[in-house]
């Protein structure tokens, strides 16, 4: 039996992996807006090292923020797996749009600013997007770890048993 810690550390790592092939397309074929891994080099002081910001990246959302939805996700007032983490990235977002944007300072020519706004607009629908693609496998593939160990082995041979 996983723990809450765990099973959050597995969602968070899918969740990160999901957001990151979303991240590695925005780089490829645009970019259409400042990638978050940028962002995270640029605050990091490493801003031509990207892959400083891709590790950063990875770790956060597989260790940070992973085992936190696991451990809160049972209080948050929501349905569904997946408007539970949903609600969570959208957590993340405001701390994230309050913290981490101001303090990563340029990317490029323009400051970031509170919620990426000064970013431009695309940045601020990227980051809004890719955090609900994040809430949304966060959610999925946790609630999927916490439904399988309340489901039995073998439904039919447990009825069977239960029956004699």
């Amino acid at each position: 039996m996983m723990s809450r810690v765990q099973k959050g550390m597995i969602a968070g790592l899918a969740a990160t992996l999901a957001v990151s092939a979303l991240e590695a397309a925005n780089l490829y074929f645009g970019p259409w807006a400042a990638s978050f891994p940028r962002l995270i080099s640029v605050m990091l002081q490493t801003p031509d090292q990207i892959a400083v910001g891709w590790a950063a990246y990875i770790l956060v959302g597989t260790f940070v923020l992973g085992p936190l939805f696991g451990i809160i996700c049972p209080r948050l007032p929501t349905d569904t797996p997946e408007s539970k983490g949903i609600l969570f990235a959208v957590g993340a977002f405001i701390v994230i749009g309050l913290t981490v944007a101001p303090l990563a300072g340029m990317v490029g020519e323009r400051p970031v600013g509170l919620f990426f706004m000064r970013a431009g607009f695309g940045t601020l629908a990227w980051m809004i997007a890719t955090h609900a693609v994040f809430g949304v496998v966060l959610g999925n593939v946790h609630g999927h770890l916490v439904g399988r160990e309340w489901r039995p082995e073998h439904p039919v041979r447990d009825h069977i048993h239960l029956a004699h």
